[in-house]
């Protein structure tokens, strides 16, 4: 069983950046695709970005496409997510999630993830 660990959340202004991070221990995530999703309140989980297992492809949605950074160091079994230019709009919990298949292509529905962080909290103020 894997566990995460989400860090680096906090209340910014809108323009500000945050870099959020996602420490797996139990397990490596190494051959593992893995995604931030967020949830704001009232709304469901929705995917933000996903990396492959060999990080050769990355996926975000629309609405952070040019402003987030998803990356990962499969030496520190840990992935992150550089979140620049933040708008009011990003405010939500953040959690990271990983595949429970190896090798597996990224997946953007909630429920093709087995293992979750507890989330950080991620506001910004306009």
């Amino acid at each position: 069983q894997t566990q995460l660990v989400e860090s680096g959340g906090g209340l910014v202004q809108a323009g500000d950046s945050l870099r959020l991070s996602c420490e797996a221990s139990g397990r490596t995530i190494t051959t593992y695709p893995m995604a931030w999703f967020r949830q704001a309140p009232g709304k469901e989980r929705e995917f933000v970005a996903g990396i492959s297992w060999n990080t050769i492809t990355t996926a975000y949605i629309p609405s952070v496409k040019g402003r987030f950074t998803i990356s990962r160091d499969n030496g520190k079994n840990a992935v992150y997510l550089q979140m620049n230019n933040l708008k009011p709009g990003d405010t939500a919990i953040y959690y990271c999630a990983t595949s429970p298949q190896p090798f597996r292509t990224i997946q953007y529905a909630a429920n093709e993830y087995a293992s979750w962080g507890q989330g950080t909290q991620v506001t910004v103020s306009s």
